[in-house]
C-alpha cells in the first residue's frame, strides 16, 4: 500500500511539473463505513455514519492518517449477507479502501470479513457481537464491542439474580446474531439451574406474533428473552401487552435505538423493556466534547454512534502508529498497543477482541428513552 501511494504521488508530481503546476493534491485515505444504511435496520447504519463522519472531520483537522485526509465511503449491506459480500468486494476492488468501519449484523460481518482478509484490509466492527467473528484466526479483524458469550452471561445472571425468575421463554430471529445471543443466554441460564419453558424461532420481517404470544401465555413465562433486532422486538412486545401478557421483556444490543419505540407503536408498550448493552459511552468523560458537538448539531449520539467514532479513532491510531498505510502493519501495531478513544482506553487481545467487556442492563422508561441501571 505504501508503494502504491508513492507511485501515485510520483506520477501526479510528474504531471504537475509537465504542466508547470507548483503543487498537487495529496491522495486520500479511503475507509469504508459498512452497515445497514437502508432497510429495516437503517437506524444502526445512521449511527455508524454519523459517528464515523464526525470522527473523520476531527481526525482530518488533526492531520488525518500519516498526513493524508480520510475519505469515507458509505457501503450499504442492508444486513443481508450476500449484499455484504458484494459491497465488501466493491470497497476492495473499486474504492481501494485500506480499512473498514463495519459491518453491523454478524451475519454480514462474518462473510464480508473473508473478503477483507483475502485482500489484506483492516476491519474493525463497532457492533458485531457473534463470537465466531474473531474466532477464525484473521489477524486484521477486530471489534469495538463485546461478544455474545459475554453478553449472554450478563443477561442470564440478571434473570436469575435480579428478576428472580424460574420460568423463562427464549425466542430468537434465526439469524447469526439473534440466535447466537439467545443460545448464549440459554447456556448461562442452564448453568444457573434454569430450564426454559419455551425455545422458539421467528422470522425476520414478520409482524404478526399473536399466535406466538398465545403460546407464551400458556407457558406461564415470567420473562421473555428475545435474541434479535428492534423491527421484530417492537411488534412482539406490543402484541404481548395487548394480549395482557405482562412478563418482563429482555433483549440485547440489537434493540439499542429509539426506533424500538416507533416499531412498538409508542412508549406505553416499551416501558419496562430491558436490554443488555455496553456501559453508556455518553457517561465517559473522555467523550464529552465530542458528544456536545453531536448535540449542538441536533443529533443524540445514542447506541453505536460513539462506538463508530471510536472505531475510526482506533483505525487512524493503528496506521499512524505503524507510520505507513499498510493494513498488515497497522493490525500488528493495534494488537500490541492501547488506543485512547472517546470511550476511554481500548486494548485488543490476540483474537482482535477487547480485553475488557462492560455489558450492563438498561431499562426503557415511559418517555421512550433507555437508561442504564445503577
Amino acid at each position: 500500500m505504501a508503494q502504491k501511494t508513492y507511485r501515485k504521488g510520483f506520477l501526479t508530481l510528474a504531471i504537475s511539473v509537465a504542466l508547470g503546476v507548483s503543487s498537487f493534491a495529496q491522495a486520500d485515505v479511503v475507509i469504508g463505513v459498512a452497515g445497514p444504511h437502508t432497510g429495516a435496520n437503517a437506524s444502526f447504519g445512521e449511527q455508524y455514519w454519523r459517528g464515523a463522519t464526525q470522527a473523520a472531520e476531527d481526525l482530518n483537522a488533526a492531520g488525518g492518517i500519516n498526513g493524508e485526509k480520510i475519505r469515507l465511503v458509505k457501503a450499504d449491506d442492508a444486513c443481508e449477507p450476500k449484499q455484504a459480500v458484494s459491497v465488501a468486494n466493491r470497497l476492495v476492488d473499486q474504492d481501494k479502501a485500506i480499512a473498514v468501519v463495519g459491518h453491523f449484523c454478524s451475519s454480514s460481518s462474518i462473510p464480508a470479513s473473508e473478503v477483507y482478509d483475502e485482500a489484506g484490509i483492516l476491519m474493525v466492527t463497532p457492533g458485531s457481537t457473534n463470537p465466531q467473528f474473531t474466532e477464525r484466526g484473521m489477524p486484521a479483524v477486530f471489534r469495538m464491542c463485546g461478544r455474545d458469550d459475554q453478553q449472554g452471561i450478563v443477561a442470564g445472571d440478571y434473570i436469575v439474580d435480579t428478576l428472580k425468575a424460574s420460568k423463562v421463554a427464549i425466542l430468537h430471529d434465526k439469524d447469526t446474531y439473534g440466535q447466537g445471543l439467545a443460545d448464549a443466554t440459554r447456556a448461562q441460564l442452564a448453568k444457573r439451574g434454569v430450564k426454559e419453558v419455551l425455545y422458539e424461532g421467528l422470522t425476520r420481517g414478520e409482524k404478526d406474533f399473536n399466535a406466538l404470544v398465545t403460546k407464551l401465555r400458556s407457558t406461564g413465562a415470567e420473562v421473555v428473552y428475545f435474541g434479535g433486532l428492534h423491527p421484530e422486538a417492537g411488534p412482539l412486545v406490543r402484541q404481548m401487552r395487548e394480549q395482557g401478557l405482562n412478563a418482563k421483556f429482555l433483549s440485547g444490543d440489537g434493540i439499542v435505538t429509539d426506533e424500538l419505540v416507533t416499531t412498538a407503536g409508542g412508549p406505553q408498550y416499551t416501558k419496562g423493556v430491558l436490554m443488555t448493552f455496553g456501559a453508556d459511552p455518553r457517561r465517559i468523560p473522555d467523550g464529552q466534547a465530542v458528544i456536545e458537538k453531536f448535540r449542538a448539531g441536533g443529533f443524540e449520539p445514542e447506541g453505536y454512534t460513539l462506538y463508530s467514532y471510536a472505531t475510526l479513532q482506533v483505525i487512524a491510531a493503528a496506521f499512524n502508529g505503524a507510520g505507513v498505510n499498510d493494513p498488515a502493519k497497522a493490525a500488528e501495531w493495534l494488537h500490541a498497543n492501547p488506543v485512547q478513544t472517546v470511550m476511554g482506553k481500548k486494548e485488543f487481545d490476540e483474537k482482535g477482541d477487547l480485553k475488557v467487556s462492560d455489558y450492563v442492563v438498561y431499562e426503557w422508561d415511559d418517555q421512550g428513552k433507555y437508561q442504564q441501571q445503577q
